[in-house]
Order: structure tokens, then sequence, then C-alpha cells
């Protein structure tokens, strides 16, 4: 499989975390880079439930009731 088809088949961060990895990180620096990704997701999820919680005019009551409903 030739380099191209490769980069073809992965996105933009695949091929930059190849590269990173690609210079060699310990268990350490691994672990803190799998928090950075989790963290950064994690903002951006709860950045997009906020904006639709807002658009939608969702009150903390809400939710609550969706989650306690059976």
């Amino acid at each position: 499989m030739s380099n191209s088809t490769i980069q073809s088949n992965l996105s933009n961060l695949q091929l930059e975390l190849l590269k990173l990895y690609a210079s060699g990180v310990n268990d350490e620096e691994l672990l803190e880079i799998k928090q950075l990704l989790s963290k950064y997701f994690l903002k951006k999820a709860v950045n997009e439930a906020t904006k639709v919680a807002n658009e939608k005019n969702y009150t903390p009551t809400d939710f609550d009731n969706w989650l306690n409903k059976e």
C-alpha cells in the first residue's frame, strides 16, 4: 500500500497523530495526550449541548424530568 493510499484513507487528525507517535512518546506522555484529547472532545460536546439547550429553551427541570422518567 502506497503512502498516498494510506493518507487518502486517514483523516487529518489521524495523520497528525501518526506523525507525533512516529517521534516516540512514553506511556506517561501517551496518557497525557489521551487526557487532552478527551477533555477537548468533552468540551466540544458540552458546548454543543449547551447551544442546543439554549436554542430549545430547555431548563434544568426539563433535564431532571427526562432523567427521572420511567
